[in-house]
């Protein structure tokens, strides 16, 4: 591949890259600091002369690229997770502009932000183009790009891709328990403090993924949301005004082998219905689960008639949508049974 090819694509996409900054009113800091334990209390100090002329002081944030001209930002949620917060979004030249929050997905680490102008004033951006998640090959080339404010500005490493459909433990927002996040694009293109949030771009110069994570203590094994979950999640907000995730309303384990001996379970795959915690409900009340009657330690075995093997329900899930019917083959006991379920929206 040539540098010229490279340096060219770089040239295209840095316009299209933005530090997102989070500030806080010093007054509801203070107020955060004054709830917590003395000894985390102790460690955290306001820097007075950070703080601007309005009384607000600078928390955080990371990066984000624009997809619309009308400056819609894809960001990761992870990087907008703080509360009574105003968001900021500063070009690559350094122009700076606030922006609201329109969306955070509820599944994956995704955000989406826009720019907000005074009335009757309008502004069109440089944007990416999204590319196709779902059509990527091992070994490809990728370019890791991210825009920080103030530290590690431009940001450019590049790799391959390494994995498809990867799965990692991480907590999204810091006030959540920690989830699964599946799908996942792995790359040896670092990613770090300087390009999370930012994109992942193929040499054709389009956004395949959302830079997101790092395994900590490793080496070169960083992570990217798919593209085209924020492609969706894009369609829901300008069809729906909001993001639309699909619910089935269980706690789970999906069986193998090893897990099914350990239980002494009757079959080798599927997804075993059972509590996380003693205070969980193994299937939540209300939810579509609930009312076509599943119950703790019921095994779903089938999915619109596929078999629940190497897939998981949320796998399964981030294929249907809201409203969609599922035909489900389970397990109770010593009977199988089917039931249908209508999927209901995630809150």
């Amino acid at each position: 591949m040539s540098d010229f090819k490279t340096t060219r694509i770089i040239k295209n996409t840095m316009p299209t890259v933005v530090s997102v900054v989070l500030s806080k009113k010093v007054d509801d800091l203070k107020k955060e600091l004054a709830s917590l334990k003395p000894a985390a209390k102790n460690k955290i100090k306001i820097p007075e002369e950070k703080i601007t002329s309005d009384g607000t002081i600078e928390i955080g944030g990371g990066s984000g690229f624009l997809v619309d001209a009308s400056g819609i930002v894809l960001t990761n949620k992870h990087v907008i997770a703080e509360s009574n917060v105003k968001y900021k979004v500063v070009t690559d030249e350094e122009e700076s502009f606030e922006a609201e929050l329109l969306a955070r997905d509820p599944v994956d680490d995704v955000a989406i932000l826009k720019i907000i102008f005074p009335e009757n004033k309008t502004r069109k951006f440089p944007y990416l183009k999204l590319g196709n998640s779902s059509d990527l090959d091992l070994g490809q080339t990728v370019l890791a790009i991210g825009n920080a404010l103030g530290i590690f500005k431009n940001t450019v490493s590049m790799g391959i891709i390494s994995g498809l459909s990867r799965s990692v433990k991480a907590k999204p927002d810091p006030k959540e328990p920690t989830q699964e996040m599946r799908g996942l694009i792995q790359t040896d293109a670092a990613i770090n403090p300087g390009n999370s949030g930012g994109p992942l771009v193929d040499m054709s110069g389009k956004v395949i993924g959302i830079n997101a994570a790092v395994v900590a203590g490793a080496q070169n094994i960083s992570f990217a949301i798919p593209i085209n979950t924020a492609k969706r999640d894009l369609i829901d907000l300008k069809k729906f005004g909001r993001i639309r995730r699909p619910l089935l309303g269980v706690r789970y384990v999906t069986l193998n082998e090893e897990i099914s001996k350990k239980m002494s379970l009757p079959v080798e795959s599927g997804a075993y219905i059972t509590k996380e915690h003693p205070m969980d409900e193994a299937v939540i009340k209300g939810t579509p689960a609930d009312k076509a009657g599943l119950k703790e330690n019921d095994i779903i075995l089938e999915w619109n008639g596929k078999p629940i093997k190497n897939d998981s329900i949320q796998d399964l899930l981030e294929n249907s949508k809201v409203g969609d019917e599922v035909r489900l083959k389970i397990l109770r006991g010593n009977k199988n049974f089917e039931t249908s379920v209508i999927l209901s929206e995630r809150k």
